[in-house]
């Protein structure tokens, strides 16, 4: 069985101010990599990057760089709202903080409107102005989603610049196609972000998962990339609880996560930059009820919960 890897999109803990809590994020850190992380995704949608200033988004990333250790790979966005020789200059910037590979946001590189044509020249455009740094996509559904055309990223792993992508298609037909186009490459790695349909997406050949569900249970997204070939009911109730799920750890995310973590006694605090909030005692009582189901879980499938399973 080809092994997996689960790459967490990070989460960023603020303080009471909104400063970044770089205590949190230490402890945050290590919770991932005790977890069994097999990288990092630093920066991203999760992280509340169009909430941080470029200053603070090079820091942070340096301070998981510097964290880790080279423990794992680390992946990091470095492409923000910009003209294209902006953006280039910012992923120069972000490569500099030693990361390993450079993120693109797919939808900041066209406007919605732009035809794939125009999309494809900024592309390579960006590529250009960009030298021989790592680069991998990520296609954020922010500002809007624009999904890459198999054929496309084909051409562009066999450049041998591109190292990575992260999925978020959400049907296997195009992780299908897209796992086709670049399966000559030796140093390219296809994440897919869609739990609905994480173990087709690994038997059809995917490097592992890059998922908000693993802001919750990292551990449990792990033990599915270990796992996902057993022809057994455990996989099929993990596989089943992604996808009940997906409305409640989708619905008031990233708070809801950060309040997950603070429950299994992290440290860190509900507070966002993006707005994102629990509202009322409803979705308290189905994030609780969230977390029993993740406990009940974890004694039937025997998984080792790290870390914090005093404090649950």
């Amino acid at each position: 069985m080809t092994t997996k890897k689960f790459v967490p999109v990070m989460l960023t803990p603020f303080q009471d101010g909104k400063a970044i809590d770089y205590k949190i994020l230490e402890d945050l850190i290590e919770f991932y990599l005790e977890a069994g992380a097999g990288g990092l995704f630093a920066n991203c949608l999760s992280s509340e990057m169009y909430q941080l200033s470029k200053e603070e988004m090079l820091t942070s990333v340096s301070f998981i760089v510097q964290k880790v250790a080279g423990r794992v790979p680390i992946v990091a966005t470095g492409t923000f709202p910009d003209s294209l020789e902006n953006q280039a200059a910012f992923v120069k910037e972000m490569y500099g903080t030693g990361i390993d590979c450079v993120i693109v946001i797919t939808s900041l590189l066209a406007d919605e409107t732009d035809a794939e044509a125009v999309f494809e020249a900024n592309v390579n455009q960006l590529l250009a102005l960009t030298g021989d740094v790592p680069l991998g996509f990520y296609e954020c559904p922010v500002p809007y989603k624009r999904i890459l055309r198999p054929d496309f990223l084909g051409k562009l792993v066999r450049t041998g610049r591109i190292k990575y992508h992260k999925d978020t298609s959400l049907t296997m037909d195009s992780v299908r196609a897209k796992i086709a186009a670049s399966k000559d490459a030796d140093d390219f790695a296809l994440y897919d972000a869609y739990m609905v349909h994480a173990v087709d997406s690994m038997k059809a050949g995917s490097a592992g998962l890059s998922c908000i569900q693993g802001n919750y249970f990292p551990e449990l997204i792990v033990w599915l990339c270990n796992h996902y070939d057993d022809d057994s009911a455990e996989v099929d109730k993990v596989q089943q609880f992604f996808a009940q799920n997906m409305g409640v750890m989708h619905d008031t995310y990233p708070a809801s996560a950060k309040y997950i973590l603070e429950k299994r006694g992290l440290g860190i605090t509900q507070i966002c930059r993006n707005g994102s909030e629990l509202r009322n005692t409803t979705d308290y009582d189905k994030l609780d009820t969230l977390f029993d189901q993740f406990k009940e879980l974890a004694q039937e499938i025997n998984l080792n919960v790290i870390a914090y399973e005093n404090k649950m």
